[in-house]
């Protein structure tokens, strides 16, 4: 039996909503992180399993700092002490700015440490466990530049080139899933969005700026392989069954908008003497590691002066140790008696407190917003052409500034990158 661990998007750097740890005076959201990382080492060790399987993006930032790649090197180095092969593949968050400058994970394939395999470029590995060898087709993260090289690809617009990525990943698959050996066990480790698959608003928005390729399940080739692992996407979910089609998630929650989710890795056992299509046992399953909460008290206090209900509802929530964020919705008269610094002072168990943010209700609003919409769930382009309507702009001088917004908020990375690839030709 071959014991594999799944896990992706480690994220180490993100730091938000954190505080100087008093001992190491290293961020407290990074040790958050690390305490998860942690225990997924410990994890793979003690069980023990037979492949560690990452799914990419190990860092935060493109340009790591010296800190994030040693905490990582340890326990990279935990796993491979305990002879454990790595899988290392290469996500957006690991690839730098230009073709030609090394990744955040280049270094140790330089290295040449033992057990551990970096897949920079797509290709087909077999890597040797105890309990027998695996395959592994690796399509890691791919970006227009590294197309643009090609003269067929140069001179085409970003949806053309977008489709032709697609093309282009969907070729490979085929033609390496094709050549593998159908009586050893085969995994497609891809960092790739999928289409369909759920996708984490909030931190997903701005960590991953700029249009990307998605992928079909079709195009896969999943009825090739035993299990298909991949990462970029946040929330833990299984795409199909038969094979699995998983992403894993982060190992730490980011912001408000992953309060709710689970973080964690997938464990799976395949057994090699099985046929192709058989040789997964049972479903892999979700191992959960601990995760910083995120809570929100939401309260819309009824009575005169509205203190006293808020700060029973704080009482009532889980704020210790949380990052917490506070949200009164309330009148004008309401507002003018909330005793802020009594609220503020209810909350000092909270690991980080985001904000305390006193909100008018719809009818003190004068209804800009219609009465079944809040605040809170519209996205930036819908903020703002609200905000537009209430200022009554002109309509071409409203065009011009929704058509900036757009190229903000959606971001023209892709496009700067052929630029910058064409101009280095």
């Amino acid at each position: 039996m071959i014991r594999v661990l799944h896990f992706a998007d480690l994220h180490l750097g993100v730091e938000t909503y954190g505080r100087p740890d008093p001992d190491t005076g290293l961020s407290t959201r990074l040790l958050d992180f690390l305490r998860a990382f942690d225990e997924l080492v410990d994890f793979a060790i003690e069980e023990p399993v037979d492949l560690v399987l990452f799914g990419g993006d190990a860092y935060k930032s493109r340009e790591p700092s010296q800190t994030h790649q040693r905490e990582f090197a340890i326990r990279l180095r935990r796993m491979v002490d305990a002879d454990i092969p790595v899988l290392l593949l290469v996500g957006n968050h690991d690839l730098p700015g230009a073709v030609s400058r090394a990744t955040t994970l280049e270094i140790f394939d330089t290295l040449g440490i033992e057990k551990v395999y970096v897949a920079a470029k797509p290709t087909t590995l077999v890597i040797p466990t105890g309990n027998g060898a695996l395959q592994i087709v690796a399509l890691p993260w791919l970006t227009p530049s590294r197309l643009l090289t090609r003269e067929e690809y140069r001179n085409m617009g970003v949806d053309q080139l977008l489709r032709a990525m697609e093309d282009r990943m969907g070729r490979f698959i085929e033609e390496h899933a094709e050549k593998l050996d159908p009586n050893l066990p085969a995994i497609l480790a891809a960092h790739v969005a999928m289409s369909g698959s759920i996708v984490q608003t909030g931190s997903e928005e701005w960590m991953t700026v700029g249009r990307y390729p998605q992928l079909m399940k079709s195009t896969l080739r999943p009825e090739l392989f035993d299990y298909v692992a991949l990462g970029h996407h946040h929330v833990a979910q299984v795409l199909s069954h038969a094979p699995p089609i998983v992403y894993p998630g982060s190992l730490q929650r980011v912001d408000f908008g992953e309060e709710k989710n689970d973080k964690g890795f997938y464990l799976l056992a395949i057994d090699p003497s099985r046929p192709r299509g058989q040789r997964l046992v049972g479903e892999p399953e979700f191992r959960a590691v601990w995760a910083r909460p995120f809570v929100t008290v939401d309260v819309r206090p009824r009575q005169e002066d509205p203190t006293a209900e808020v700060l029973a509802a704080i009482e009532r929530a889980p704020v210790s140790d949380a990052i917490v964020r506070v949200v009164i919705r309330l009148s004008r008269q309401q507002q003018a008696l909330l005793r802020q610094v009594e609220v503020r002072q209810a909350l000092a168990e909270a690991h980080f407190l985001a904000y305390v943010k006193a909100e008018l209700t719809e009818e003190a609003r004068s209804g800009r917003l219609p009465p079944d919409v809040r605040p809170e769930s519209l996205r930036p382009m819908e903020a703002l052409r609200l905000y537009f309507d209430e200022r009554k702009l002109a309509p071409d001088r409203r065009e011009v500034l929704l058509r900036y917004a757009r190229s903000l908020v959606a971001g023209e990375e892709e496009e700067e990158e052929v630029a910058a690839a064409a101009g280095s030709e």
